[in-house]
């Protein structure tokens, strides 16, 4: 019987939760059969079988919190070979003597010895081979029968020809999809088990899953929240929703926060946007004006080092980084998540619109690709409310966050003097946080006047 305890899944997490068992006591694994979906507060994270055999029994049920290291199933593995266990067995019914002690008293036991075969079948069935009453050469033409003797088929019959199904996962694992056809099969509400995939090896294809929803849809159970006696509904705190508490309770009662807003007029941005899309360089990727903010934010961080540091309480140092790791945060189902890009001043403005485009389908996808999300030293976030009315808290680690308003059309005072005039303008709001630890008034103002700068005019970005 073996016991599989909960993985350690680094970057100093002691903890997750099961989310959902992919398999149930009596099911037949293999290794490297999907056992258990767990949640940390990083990402979701499927854990593959490392033994073959049965599951006997699962140890912790779906929604528990299992701290790393205790075990969370029992797996009896497949029987050995009889001549080995044989062997096993003997073992274990010998007494370790301590050495100098001499040998066991009694009669001993030695292993019956495998008398191997005859040799002189083997030889025979050789010098039959090379006899010379056949012929040695045919003609190119002539076919030997593949078992000479035999003239009746023997066995079942074999299956007509055609499309082989999709054989079963074995201990009710995963079917075989792409993430993109497990996010359309969401999508539509339909099952991945209850559909047949016509793909190589059994893979369920995006025709199999848009077949099945026309052919057969059927209605998602949505299970009945629990409620009390007053009809409020009480959601457990776990996973992201749970770290991102903790953190914000963190810096609220550790770093002094200031922030400075200003609004600009972004209407260069989004015609250098319209430009961007026109060419060959960023056919193959997704331009928007977060593009530009990024760039610019990189530009900044040039002039103002104390937005790219961190707060080293335990050694009473700064620590100011060399390598700038931009955040992102992205709003998914399970909450809000930073993931962010590493050493993202070394890429040019195509690699970094790869960058952000992988980087947000990655954490809005939730779980299509299950990869971990780590904090940075400074990211900023896209608000769809005025920046002027809320702001954004940095958390534990990181110096500061911009936050960016909605790209919305104003009117806006344009020329000077006898050539002052309103304009309908594009027009947004950016609120810099900052920890007034590390970031003082004139550096954070700096940051924040050299941002709107170069989104008011994209040809400043030459000056950095």
């Amino acid at each position: 019987m073996k016991q599989f305890l909960l993985p350690d899944p680094g970057e100093g997490l002691v903890e997750a939760d099961i989310v959902s068992w992919h398999v149930k006591p009596g099911d037949q694994i293999k290794i490297n059969d999907v056992l258990v979906e767990v949640e940390t507060s990083k990402s979701i994270v499927e854990l593959p079988s490392p033994y073959a055999g049965t599951v006997s029994e699962l140890l912790v049920n779906e929604g528990d919190t299992v701290e790393v290291g205790a075990p969370i199933i029992l797996i009896e593995e497949s029987a050995s070979d009889p001549v080995e266990g044989q062997a096993k067995g003997q073992q274990t019914e010998r007494v370790a003597n301590l050495v100098g002690y001499g040998p066991r008293t009694g009669p001993s036991k030695r292993r019956p010895r495998r008398h191997p075969e005859p040799a002189e079948a083997p030889h025979a069935a050789v010098a039959a081979s090379f006899g010379t009453h056949q012929p040695v050469s045919h003609r190119h033409d002539h076919r030997e029968p593949l078992a000479p003797g035999l003239t009746k088929p023997v066995g079942p019959p074999l299956p007509a020809p055609g499309t082989p199904a999709a054989e079963p996962a074995v201990g009710g694992g995963r079917p075989l999809a792409k993430p993109p056809v497990r996010k359309l099969a969401k999508d539509l509400g339909l099952d991945l088990t209850t559909v047949t995939g016509s793909g190589d090896d059994g893979v369920i294809t995006r025709d199999d899953v848009e077949a099945a929803a026309t052919r057969s849809p059927e209605p998602v159970e949505i299970p009945e929240p629990v409620e009390g006696p007053s009809g409020d509904e009480r959601v457990p705190i776990r996973g992201v929703r749970r770290a991102t508490a903790q953190a914000m309770v963190d810096s609220a009662f550790t770093a002094p926060h200031v922030t400075e807003w200003v609004t600009c007029d972004v209407s260069a941005t989004m015609e250098l946007v319209e430009k961007l899309k026109s060419r060959k360089d960023f056919a193959d990727v997704r331009v928007s004006p977060l593009l530009i903010i990024a760039r610019a934010c990189l530009l900044a961080l040039r002039r103002s080092r104390s937005l790219n540091a961190s707060w080293d309480e335990a050694a009473q140092e700064i620590v100011y980084h060399g390598a700038v790791n931009l955040g992102i945060a992205a709003a998914t189902p399970r909450g809000l998540v930073v993931p962010n890009i590493k050493n993202v001043d070394r890429l040019d403005l195509a690699g970094l619109a790869s960058g952000l485009n992988e980087l947000i389908m990655t954490a809005r996808e939730e779980g299509a690709a299950r990869r971990p999300f780590r904090r940075d030293v400074h990211h900023h976030q896209r608000r769809r409310v005025r920046c002027g009315r809320r702001n954004a808290d940095p958390q534990p680690g990181e110096s500061g966050i911009l936050a960016v308003g909605s790209i919305s059309r104003r009117p806006w005072v344009v020329g000077s003097g006898a050539d002052e005039r309103i304009e309908p303008r594009w027009v947004t709001t950016l609120a810099l946080s900052f920890d007034h630890r590390i970031v003082d008034g004139e550096q954070g103002s700096r940051f924040l006047a050299d941002v709107a700068g170069i989104l008011n005019d994209p040809g400043t970005a030459l000056l950095f």
